[in-house]
């Protein structure tokens, strides 16, 4: 059967394992918080780019910023006013502010789940934040989907893998859970290689601006005139 919902993976879950609800060893209730607990365990197993995303607020020049539901030390890049920011260290970043009160660098650090942006940065307007956010799941709805699903719903199978692990781990059969547990990695280390393999398509922009450097004397540009093997 497919898996694409939470109520395919609790069902799958039954199946496999040869269990009904009306067992009262495994109640809708249990099943519900395995779901969960999975759930929040294969979404977090990598910076999957499904959990990449953005939050936007009005900058009001407060030094402290915190966005709920991003993970810490995640915010990798911002923007105020479409003006980019670096990110430096905590250190650094309160050695600038001691030393430095009133220097308009634009520069921000993290603290825990606290970003610090220098309030007195030349930047304003729109704040606009990027990092990896912590998906929720509400296994009470049946027909709600996983992080996974519709575009990498492969993932899910990890999602039934490591319910068995808690099935066989309430059973006390530890090799099974075990067994369960590495299948559960293996199916998510196959979506990561997956992904991994398309990595090749994105190339990093040079750092000499739109245009390429010219010889103004001999004429060509930079990278014509010094070739490999010119001389052979």
């Amino acid at each position: 059967m497919s898996l694409l919902n939470n109520g395919d993976i609790i069902t799958e879950v039954l199946v496999r394992n040869n269990r009904t609800t009306t067992d009262s060893f495994i109640t809708d209730s249990t099943l519900q918080d395995w779901l969960r607990m999975a759930h929040t365990w294969a979404s977090s197993y990598k910076k999957w780019p499904f959990t990449e995303g953005r939050v936007s607020t009005t900058w009001t020049g407060s030094e402290e910023v915190s966005f709920e539901g991003y993970k810490a030390d995640t915010i990798r890049f911002i923007q105020i006013g479409g003006k980019r920011l670096q990110k430096i260290n905590f250190d650094d970043y309160q050695l600038m502010r001691e030393n430095y009160p009133d220097a308009n660098d634009r520069v921000y650090s993290d603290f825990s789940r606290i970003l610090f942006i220098n309030p007195s940065a030349d930047v304003s307007g729109t704040l606009t934040a990027y990092g990896q956010f912590q998906p929720t799941l509400d296994p009470t709805e049946l027909t709600q989907e996983t992080v996974f699903s519709s575009w990498d719903a492969e993932g899910n199978e990890a999602i039934v893998e490591k319910m068995t692990a808690y099935l066989k781990s309430r059973e006390h059969l530890p090799d099974e859970t075990k067994f369960h547990d590495e299948r559960a990695r293996e199916k998510l280390e196959e979506v990561a290689g997956r992904i991994g393999q398309e990595q090749f398509a994105y190339h990093s922009k040079n750092d000499d601006g739109m245009f390429k450097r010219m010889d103004v004397v001999n004429g060509g540009f930079e990278d014509e005139i010094f070739r490999r093997d010119q001389f052979s």
